[in-house]
């Protein structure tokens, strides 16, 4: 009997592999599918498959040796690649201020990987963390389950979130092959180290092969498999499609106004985000928009619009989307991974990609989402380390969004003036980076978006076999 876990970890993965059609598409290749949840069971309280089976996990919560170790393992992953600015950011965003005793422990890991970092040792490490958690009462409910379900393969839709640690454990411990896809586009070249190791991978491109075979040596290129990113499908799936007039109406648009979308980053990276807005609007205000235009900003998924509030009541003109997502669980450790989105949000997402006219957000992923419906983007880029603002600037050293830049598939604004010339040259010729646009999409998404989950499945079943 082909039986398929599949381990949601959060709200995006149940956007990519919920909400898409990935879960249709793995009972067309499996007998039965097992969704572990990291999400409450209510979370899934709408979906009727007779092969669908929905076990919500207990929540595991690291110990202090666990944190320890696994604090070692992914400082000394960072050391060992910190000639990337991503990583070597990191380090230094990371580095404690005060002197507490978590805080000394960690400058003493601090100096310790900087000269211990070796692969052998980030394994090392790796091993010390699992054995913590091996005798805890939540590991072996881990094992019980998997041992009385025995899924044939366990796929793990997020490589890095560490309360997932255990789970891997149990499923390496009772030998079910395991796989997971690499969750986003900056994970490798910027974040730390994956929550562990697995059997097979599936990755967006050919790009992200190649960073996942640089960063983790130990993998064999025979077992990654390119799959594109369900991230995406929404975009060519029906049942998120809505009107344009739908969208007008919804949003109180004006059809004869271009629309300019200011797509938010969170609160922790997109404190200049009221700046930003604020200065686009002044400039529709003054009349320095050479086109007739209405301002639409779209808020973090990620947060609600709390801080916010004053720029909006400077501005009402302002149009909002602030997204749909659900908060499902209190007191998370992780409490943002809790919130999941609604069939609404997507189709408003859709429509706006598909309405604005330019994009404008700070160095995000939306940057891709505008580019797959051939869209403008520029990226603002206020601060730095010299004029008091969050050093944003620093992000386009990140690897992965240098390709961007160096591509010319965006422009860069790093003040007013800039935006507002960029904002009129897109709005003028929206065409101009249109090749380049292009040429990042196919670098970055390695495969078509329709059939996106199609292929996935049938991927997971070849492992399967």
């Amino acid at each position: 009997m082909k039986k398929l876990g599949v381990v949601i970890t959060d709200g995006v993965g149940f956007r990519n592999f919920v909400m898409s059609d990935f879960i249709t598409e793995a009972s067309a290749q499996f007998d039965k599918i097992i969704i572990y949840s990291g999400l409450p069971e209510s979370c899934y309280k709408n979906f009727d498959n007779p092969k669908l089976e929905i076990k919500e996990l207990a929540v595991f919560k690291e110990g202090k040796s666990t944190w320890a170790f696994r604090k070692w393992k992914e400082l000394a992953h960072l050391q060992k690649y910190k000639s990337f600015y991503g990583m070597r950011d990191n380090l230094k965003v990371g580095y404690p201020v005060n002197n507490s005793v978590r805080s000394v422990f960690i400058k003493s890991l601090y100096v310790f990987t900087k000269y211990i970092h070796s692969n052998a040792s980030i394994l090392f490490a790796e091993k010390l963390q699992f054995s913590s958690f091996s005798k805890n009462a939540i590991t072996k409910e881990y094992i019980r389950i998997l041992k009385e379900d025995k899924p044939s393969h366990l796929f793990f839709t997020h490589q890095r979130p560490p309360y997932l640690a255990p789970f891997l454990y149990a499923a390496i411990q009772s030998k079910i092959p395991t796989s997971t896809f690499i969750f986003s586009w900056d994970n490798l070249a910027s974040k730390g180290r994956m929550l562990g190791s697995f059997d097979n991978f599936l990755v967006w491109s050919q790009l992200m092969k190649d960073e996942l075979l640089y960063f983790y040596p130990n993998v064999k290129g025979q077992n990654v498999e390119i799959v594109g990113t369900p991230q995406f499908e929404p975009y060519v799936l029906s049942k998120y499609e809505s009107s344009k007039e739908n969208f007008f109406s919804k949003f109180n648009l004006d059809p004869a106004k271009k629309i300019i979308c200011y797509s938010c980053a969170d609160v922790s990276i997109g404190p200049n985000d009221p700046i930003v807005i604020k200065t686009i609007a002044e400039a529709i205000r003054n009349n320095e928009i050479e086109f007739p235009v209405q301002l639409l900003v779209r808020t973090s998924p990620a947060e609600d619009d709390r801080r916010f509030k004053a720029i909006r009541d400077e501005f009402p003109e302002i149009i909002w989307n602030v997204p749909k997502w659900v908060l499902t669980r209190e007191n998370h450790q992780e409490s943002w991974s809790q919130r999941i989105p609604s069939q609404e949000d997507i189709t408003d997402l859709r429509s706006l990609l598909e309405n604005s006219d330019l994009s404008i957000n700070m160095c995000s992923t939306m940057s891709l989402d505008f580019m797959l419906f051939d869209k403008p983007v520029i990226n603002t880029v206020f601060g730095n380390r010299q004029n008091g603002l969050y050093d944003d600037q620093r992000f386009l050293n990140y690897i992965h969004y240098k390709k961007v830049t160096d591509g010319n598939a965006v422009t860069i604004a790093k003040d007013k003036k800039q935006l507002i010339d960029q904002i009129n040259q897109s709005l003028i010729n929206p065409d101009e980076r249109k090749k380049e646009r292009k040429n990042m999409i196919d670098l970055q998404i390695g495969q078509e978006l329709p059939g996106t989950s199609k292929r996935i499945a049938q991927t997971l079943s070849t492992f399967n076999e």
